[in-house]
């Protein structure tokens, strides 16, 4: 379900749960390091005696978090749809050991291996990213001793250069701090232009399709994926509510970002598509 190349379907997840930004800020610094940083993660990986249970506790939150499959029709339960994710923590391990980590595994199919350090580090990656995509149903101490390895080597760790959003990266971080510093009438924009978009949806799935295929093509999954999960944290940082961002907003904004990261490929129709609704609410200012 989750998977770099369907990273907008885990934006959507993660911005409606509430340990959802820091998820993203995990994979965000996963998807930047490289080969001397492993054993800098590697060597802060709990034994598994510590591990063990805590991982008892996460199969067992696992099972608390709310689910599609388990919602009514009340208003109750239109509630939980609105936080209940698409994926699951299954989804998201296999994500980050066999997508975001692809890099370190040396073979194919069934005959594919990694090095002790590089499934060291991949799975301290695991353990903060479960304690953080599972905040609402775990138990504080287990969420901080999962993530505890995680901090400590995150001070070790070089920050690295900011990751490159590809050619329209400017307009890409324009689009993102206007985000971060949106005021009520712009969000009130936003939420309407949202509803139009989804009242007139035709041609949308097919317009995000091709933007992701183009993405796919050009080499650049890892790249949408971090532009999708830096729209996670502006989302966040603006504090539009669960409710719009269930709405639509992740939608539209999602997809407008996707056809940014290869806008240069896209013809001009499915360009349009993506990027006029975001227009229409916030102006052309940040496309530069």
């Amino acid at each position: 379900m989750y998977s770099l190349v369907s990273a907008p379907v885990l934006g959507f997840d993660l911005t409606r749960l509430g340990g959802g930004s820091a998820t993203a800020e995990v994979l965000l610094r996963a998807l930047k390091l490289q080969l001397g940083d492993l054993p800098v993660l590697a060597e802060r990986l709990p034994d598994e005696g510590v591990r063990g249970p805590l991982w008892v506790e996460v199969e067992s939150a696992a099972r608390r978090l709310p689910t599609l499959k388990g919602v009514g029709n009340d208003a109750s339960s239109l509630a939980l749809i609105e936080r209940a994710p698409i994926g699951s923590v299954d989804s998201l391990l296999t994500c980050i050991r066999y997508d975001v980590m692809a890099w370190t595994w040396q073979g194919t199919g069934r005959d594919a291996t990694q090095s002790d350090t590089a499934a060291s580090a991949t799975a301290l990656l695991c353990d903060a990213a479960v304690a953080s995509y599972l905040r609402e149903v775990l138990d504080e101490q287990s969420r901080r001793m999962l993530g505890a390895g995680w901090v400590a080597a995150l001070r070790k760790l070089p920050t690295g250069a900011p990751i490159d959003l590809g050619p329209y990266h400017y307009a890409i971080s324009a689009l993102l701090d206007r985000l971060r510093s949106i005021r009520p009438a712009d969000l009130n924009r936003l939420v309407q232009s949202a509803e139009d978009a989804r009242r007139n949806a035709g041609g949308w799935s097919p317009a995000v399709h091709s933007a992701s295929w183009a993405a796919y093509l050009s080499d650049r999954v890892r790249t949408a994926a971090a532009a999708q999960m830096l729209l996670v944290q502006a989302i966040d940082i603006a504090a539009i509510p669960l409710a719009d961002r269930a709405g639509g907003i992740w939608n539209m904004l999602s997809g407008a970002v996707q056809a940014l990261v290869v806008k240069d490929l896209l013809d001009t129709a499915t360009a349009h598509r993506l990027l006029a609704p975001v227009i229409a609410a916030l102006g052309p200012a940040w496309l530069g």
